[in-house]
């Protein structure tokens, strides 16, 4: 994997990217969420990811660890409900994880490492219907190198996110539903496969 820590110019295309994915898929986020959740998750994190972006500047010319940290305080303080404390922990433990200059074999410890710190604040795990769902097998896939690592990452993703329809939530506000939670794509299961997407297409580019 080339080390996206070395380039200014990759680090401001992985912000925008990532922006750019959020605020397309803002609307489908918030229906997801009104069929399960608070309803807000693609307004929450559409406003979140805009104020990343509005210190894009300062973020690219940083090393990538400082960019994860304070991409993450700022999700953590910008946005509402769970999916700032949850993305921005994410965010946060990855930059305090990553070497300035990692390999593939630091962005699956740091990746660890943010998986652990979400475990944690939302005292959830694998089969509960949450963005670790998508997470973890992201990380299991990245363990295998390979040919197509990224495609195969970014379709892992997709196909994780899918599979948290037939999952019955037993945390966040979909677990008040109980059974009537399944039949549903979880919001946070999808708009971590989509940032999934968007950094590795960017990558792939």
């Amino acid at each position: 994997m080339k080390d996206p820590g070395t380039s200014p110019e990759l680090r401001r295309r992985l912000v925008e990217a990532v922006v750019e994915v959020v605020r397309a898929h803002a609307d489908e986020l918030t229906a997801l969420d009104q069929a399960i959740g608070d309803g807000d998750h693609g307004i929450n994190m559409k406003r979140g990811f805009e104020a990343v972006l509005a210190q894009v500047d300062t973020l690219s010319a940083a090393p990538l660890p400082d960019l994860c940290r304070t991409a993450g305080n700022t999700l953590i303080m910008k946005v509402g409900g769970a999916s700032g404390p949850l993305y921005g922990s994410l965010l946060t433990a990855l930059g305090k994880a990553l070497p300035a200059e990692p390999g593939l074999v630091e962005v699956v410890r740091a990746l660890d490492a943010g998986i652990q710190a979400v475990k944690r604040i939302g005292r959830s795990d694998v089969g509960q219907k949450t963005m670790l769902d998508v997470l973890v097998p992201v990380h299991d896939e990245l363990v295998a190198p390979g040919p197509d690592l990224l495609g195969r990452v970014k379709r892992r993703a997709a196909s994780a996110a899918q599979a948290t329809v037939p999952m019955k939530a037993t945390k966040g506000r979909a677990s008040f539903l109980g059974e009537r939670s399944v039949g549903h794509l979880d919001p946070g299961a999808r708009s971590s496969s989509l940032i999934v997407a968007a950094v590795c297409e960017t990558l792939e580019d």
